[in-house]
């Protein structure tokens, strides 16, 4: 998995970032098809939190879809990411037995 974060460029309204977004298909293009959204939330003030599942061999492929329909209107953060949950889940059923 991989978290994205696309911060909006604060030099922009949301008509100009719309305006880009547009232009350069971002719908269309951004996530690439081999990607699964896991989340995709909105912080105020900040932009968008685009979490993806995606094959280690399609990481290019992501690449390529920031660079054509993002740029412009964000600036990115990539994080790798993983779920700790059902670890951290095991642990806590193991304590209470």
């Amino acid at each position: 998995m991989i978290t994205i974060m696309l911060k909006h460029h604060q030099d922009k309204n949301i008509e100009q970032l719309r305006e880009i977004r547009n232009k350069n298909e971002f719908l269309e293009n951004f996530p690439p098809k081999s990607a699964r959204v896991v989340s995709w939330y909105v912080m105020m003030g900040i932009g968008q939190v685009v979490t993806v599942k995606i094959p280690a061999s399609e990481l290019r492929a992501l690449n390529m879809s920031v660079e054509q329909s993002v740029w412009g209107a964000f600036s990115t953060e990539f994080y790798p990411t993983y779920d700790l949950h059902p670890v951290m889940k095991e642990k806590k059923a193991a304590l209470e037995e």
